[in-house]
């Protein structure tokens, strides 16, 4: 009978283990990353008789948690993509609205601006005109001041999260290792610590929502995890480190370091679009933000520079050069913040950068490096080198794509390196500095007439300045030895040859081509160039002059009712001053509205393919959840069906104890 009864413990032992486990996945349908348990029974060692050998019950023989490695890896990597395509689109969703709304975008002011010149250029006279546009130049002004202003903030809450996102992946690398020890210890007994595999799986896959990861197990059971190209963030029992820091090209953004004991490497470019919170932000940093500082202050660079250029070539209502409207592009404290010394550098080199052609400007970073032959300035975009050479004589300058790198003072040793920002801050820069309505030059500075006893009907149409310095030299264009002379420059026309003559003290006598003298067309619209290399004007004559009918150039010394400039400023709108290569300049580049466009156009492309993106990326994770669940999920409808299976389990075998119990009693009965 004590066979019988053992039997039917067994079985009593296993059903409550069967119970037990069922109860534990019931208890635990809802704990994340929980994987529903089994119990395996395994029968007993039979004992021999003389009929053979007779089954002596069940035991439990493992526990099994049902998981599978290749679903739960893919349920990271899932994870992991989401959470960068999720943190990417927020962020670029942000800069997309800031760029297209009408209430803080650019185009708006950029259109009222140019209403305003095109108002005071057609009544340059007009002081209430004048004002109109000195406001709406402060207008424009502030809202390239307010884009950047929320550029800077973003950028700062990249910064924030990278420092707060690190110290996550941290505390998760240091529990995975924790988990990696208790589990080797566990494990020791030959078993599987289902629970303590479980929380440590989901403590990867937590991790895995912060940065991309790459999971491999031990052979004790531990899990190695590697970041970007194969750092080791956990191993075994052992969790380096990652860290958010200052850039040391450029302290206003923050890098990414992994640390490993007392050695430090920038892993910034091997996260960038990795997968995680830190790939994401990284991504929209590399990719969006930094070129949309770029591109709005290359814009705003242009159009102060060439406003204020365009101004320069005029005359004023006090006959004076045009004064700069905007804050100059050079000014002394701006040149100086668009380079940046590394700390690692040796010297005291002192420099700064300067504009030469606003039309130029790339949207790139560049670095510039003192070598052992002098020095090498890369273009960070592409990692091209754009100038090399000997290092000039202090001081000096370097030219390069529409800028000039200055070295003002102090020495510069080997290694030395400097980040060179041209346009970063070009829209924080940006500012009206113009108070005086009457500066600003609408005129231009020459002028036609034809002398009033003509007997012909030759006519002059206005004489533009095409060429020349910014701002004009008054004593250079008048006087004796100016462009136009003392007296101006007269032109006399010869109806027999059909030639015209130029003569007068200054500068200014000669055509272009063809020297003193050209020939026209009578009837026809002539165009004709003066030039004296240094300023060039030109100017039409048309209608039909007759023998001896002169005409005269001269400066414009008031300038009052001449609006040449003015109508040359509201030329600026559509005129390609942005990204002009200097080898095809009559065919590329886009105007400053264009320019901006084409900002608004890619920022919205990229947001719409990222909202595409992480739409997808949902579905892929759900999927992937989905596999998972099917698979490890806790089922309710089937653990109550195990409950009563188990049960009856347990009551057949509570059952089998009582018949061995009254066979047993039966037994002794036959003695008495």
């Amino acid at each position: 009978m004590a066979d019988l009864l053992n039997i039917g413990l067994s079985g009593l032992a296993a059903s409550k283990n069967s119970l037990t486990v069922t109860g534990h996945n019931i208890a635990n349908v809802s704990t994340p990353g929980f994987s529903r348990q089994e119990t395996q029974n395994a029968t007993r060692l039979p004992q021999f008789s003389g009929a053979g050998y007779v089954g002596s019950g069940v035991s439990t023989a493992n526990i099994r948690r049902i998981a599978s490695e290749l679903l739960v890896s893919q349920l990271r990597s899932a994870t992991s993509l989401d959470s960068q395509l999720a943190n990417y689109r927020s962020q670029i969703e942000q800069i997309d609205s800031l760029l297209a709304n009408s209430q803080t975008g650019i185009t708006p002011g950029l259109q009222k601006f140019f209403s305003a010149v095109q108002v005071a250029a057609e009544d340059p006279g007009s002081v209430a005109g004048r004002q109109l546009l000195l406001s709406e130049a402060q207008g424009l002004a502030k809202r390239f001041n307010t884009v950047y202003e929320q550029l800077d903030k973003q950028n700062s809450f990249v910064n924030q999260q990278l420092v707060a996102v690190t110290d996550k992946v941290n505390r998760f690398a240091e529990s995975i290792a924790q988990y990696n020890d208790a589990i080797a210890l566990a494990k020791a007994n030959g078993k599987e610590p289902n629970d303590l595999l479980d929380a440590r799986e989901e403590v990867m896959r937590q991790l895995s929502e912060l940065v991309g990861i790459n999971a491999v197990e031990q052979d004790d059971g531990a899990m190695n995890i590697f970041v970007g190209s194969g750092q080791p963030l956990v191993v075994g029992t052992t969790a380096a480190k990652l860290s958010a820091t200052p850039s040391r090209e450029d302290p206003s953004k923050f890098n990414v370091n992994f640390i490993s004991g007392s050695s430090t490497q920038d892993v910034t470019s091997l996260l960038t679009g990795s997968g995680g919170e830190i790939g994401g932000l990284l991504q929209f940093r590399a990719e969006v933000l930094d070129e949309t500082y770029n591109s709005l202050g290359r814009l705003s660079i242009a159009i102060a520079d060439r406003v204020n250029d365009q101004l320069g070539q005029g005359i004023d209502l006090r006959g004076q050069p045009g004064a700069e409207l905007f804050r100059s592009v050079n000014d002394p404290l701006a040149a100086r913040l668009r380079v940046l010394a590394q700390p690692a550098n040796t010297g005291t080199g002192q420099l700064d950068l300067t504009i030469t052609d606003s039309s130029q400007l790339t949207l790139s970073d560049y670095e510039f490096e003192v070598t052992a032959t002098g020095y090498t300035v890369r273009r960070l975009s592409d990692q091209s080198a754009v100038s090399s050479g000997a290092l000039p004589a202090i001081p000096g300058s370097i030219t390069f794509d529409g800028v000039s790198l200055n070295l003002q003072s102090g020495t510069f040793n080997v290694g030395d390196q400097f980040t060179l920002q041209p346009t970063r801050r070009g829209a924080t820069d940006i500012a009206r500095q113009l108070d005086q309505a009457d500066q600003l030059a609408f005129a231009g500075p020459g002028k036609g007439e034809a002398t009033i006893t003509n007997s012909g009907n030759g006519t002059l149409g206005p004489v533009k300045l095409t060429s020349g310095p910014s701002p004009i030299v008054i004593s250079q264009l008048t006087g004796a030895t100016g462009f136009f002379g003392a007296g101006g420059i007269s032109l006399t026309f010869d109806a027999g040859t059909n030639q015209l003559t130029l003569a007068g003290s200054g500068s200014g006598a000669g055509f272009v081509p063809g020297g003193a003298t050209t020939a026209i067309t009578p009837g026809q619209t002539n165009t004709l160039t003066v030039s004296d290399g240094t300023y060039t004007f030109e100017f039409t004559l048309s209608g039909v002059p007759q023998t001896a009918d002169t005409f005269r150039l001269n400066f414009n010394a008031n300038g009052v009712s001449n609006n040449l400039n003015g109508l040359e400023l509201v030329g600026l709108q559509s005129k390609a001053t942005i990204g002009v290569d200097p080898l095809a300049p009559n065919t590329t580049g886009a105007s400053f509205t264009d320019g901006y466009g084409d900002l608004v156009e890619r920022v919205g492309t990229l947001t719409s393919q990222a909202r595409i993106n992480n739409e997808a990326s949902q579905i892929i994770l759900k999927q992937a959840a989905d596999n998972r669940d099917s698979l490890s999920a806790v089922n309710l409808d089937e653990e109550a069906a195990n409950l009563v299976q188990f049960q009856q389990y347990y009551q057949a075998a509570a059952q089998l104890i009582q018949v061995a119990r009254s066979t047993f009693d039966t037994l002794i009965g036959t003695f008495r």
